[in-house]
């Protein structure tokens, strides 16, 4: 099943049932430029406030966004499917103290940088685009419009968000809390599909932030280069691990498992593309089935699931034609299964698996573990560099090996021993077809700005 859209009314559907969720208006597309001109309208008076008097009225969503934590957690669950401990986590980290602690990140990557030379005095300036119209995708349904939202209103845009039309319930709550201290106008929210999110693209907006599939990132950036928009992309990944000889192989195989499997394999940074040594992949094969035949499949809201289905029929259709294509060309079941469950897709290890076959070489988003083996480290990296995508990677291995073949990996994040998630303060940054611009860290947030500079004589004497 998936959302059902018609005229004027947007149905959620949850995929674990096929049962209706809740329903949200459509917003017509005709509207779309209105609710653009209102953003604009309202932009300047919300600059005026500066940055301290911004983050005053944002702080608040902090304790809105845990308050009503077991309310969204449960939502993200009927709406998109993943288990209920998930999705409440996923919103009370949203609202937990790294908000608070974001929001100072913020200020100072906004506060003005002075230069001088004894001969100019120049003030370096991080101001507001105007609007930002934020796209967001289902599969993190409040972590995703919170990543966007959030650094483009504290930097003094007014944004228009529209959530995915999977999870709009999702997109709807989150907007809910954040909007409550708000002056009218600064965040509004856009329902709908494809035709809303072209027309909010074509929109007078200054900034586009788009979380979702390279295919339509590629639309965004066309679409953006008549008037030269401002753009910030993550797309999508083809996640690379690579297991060295000298790696701790339970450690890798709790990895390899987590990471293809949670959230059903719908995650931008799944790894979808495992590399072993001949000399271990035997071992570490069996120790990634054991953990395979670990997880319980079924609805999020049962305390037992680990895995819960997949958005929709469409997306495990896919999944599933992946698997049975590359099975037909020669790879092997280790675990799983190469049929659907109704809307699951259990858990699967495939070995065997080769470059020609399109599971390893096109994003799956599924919850499938591709093992392919290799003679040694210089094989593993060169089939990992070889992929447009370029998002996360991951290397386990002894530190000091598998620091330096990570250092040869062209993803724009790579974990050793670890997964690609950075310290506090680090940027969430794509390479390759993975990424235009990126969020997180100083950097991150001034991409939600546009930078002056004003210079005059330097004082003398």
């Amino acid at each position: 099943m998936s959302s059902t859209v018609t005229a004027s009314t947007l149905a959620s559907i949850d995929p674990a049932t096929g049962e209706v969720v809740g329903e949200v208006e459509v917003t017509p597309v005709g509207e779309v430029q209105d609710i653009v001109h209102r953003a604009r309208r309202v932009q300047p008076a919300w600059a005026e406030l500066g940055v301290d008097g911004r983050i005053e009225l944002l702080a608040p969503a902090a304790s809105l966004l845990r308050e009503r934590a077991d309310e969204l957690g449960r939502l993200i669950t009927l709406e998109m499917g993943k288990p209920l401990a998930e999705g409440v986590a996923e919103v009370r980290r949203c609202g937990g103290s790294a908000f608070l602690a974001e929001l100072e990140e913020m200020k100072e990557a906004l506060a003005p940088e002075v230069r001088e030379d004894g001969r100019v005095r120049s003030v370096i300036y991080r101001d507001p685009y105007g609007v930002c119209a934020a796209i967001t995708p289902w599969n993190f349904p409040v972590a995703m419009p919170h990543w966007m939202v959030l650094p483009a209103l504290v930097a003094g845009n007014t944004v228009v968000l529209k959530p995915s039309e999977e999870t709009p319930l999702c997109g709807q709550g989150y907007a809910d809390a954040v909007v409550a201290g708000l002056p009218d106008g600064v965040l509004q929210v856009v329902h709908g599909a494809d035709d809303q999110g072209k027309a909010l693209v074509a929109a007078d907006v200054d900034l586009i932030a788009f979380t979702g599939s390279r295919e339509v990132g590629k639309k965004i950036l066309a679409a953006a280069s008549g008037s030269l928009k401002r753009v910030i992309l993550e797309l999508g990944g083809k996640d690379p691990m690579i297991v060295l000889e000298d790696a701790d192989l339970a450690a890798a195989a709790d990895f390899a498992a987590m990471n293809s499997f949670r959230n059903s394999g719908q995650v931008c940074v799944s790894t979808e593309r495992i590399f072993v040594p001949e000399s271990v992949a035997d071992e570490f094969e069996t120790l990634l089935c054991e953990r395979a035949a670990a997880y319980t499949v079924g609805s999020g809201l049962e305390p037992a699931t680990t895995i819960g289905p997949m958005v929709n029929d469409q997306q495990r259709d896919h999944v599933i034609g992946q698997v049975q294509a590359a099975v037909a060309a020669g790879a092997r079941v280790l675990a799983g299964s190469t049929e659907p469950r109704g809307p699951f897709v259990e858990p699967t290890v495939l070995g065997g698996v080769t470059d020609d076959m399109v599971i390893a070489t096109e994003e799956t988003f599924g919850p499938i573990a591709c093992v392919t083996r290799v003679a040694d480290a210089d094989e593993a990296v060169a089939k990992a560099n070889d992929t447009p995508f370029g998002l996360g990677a991951v290397v386990f291995g002894g530190d000091a090996a598998a620091e330096k073949v990570g250092r040869r990996l062209t993803a724009g994040m790579i974990g050793v021993n670890q997964g690609c998630n950075g310290a506090s303060g680090a940027p969430w940054v794509g390479a390759r077809e993975s990424g235009y611009s990126f969020h997180k860290s100083k950097e991150g947030h001034r991409n939600f700005t546009q930078t002056r500079v004003v210079s005059r004589p330097a004082p003398t004497g």
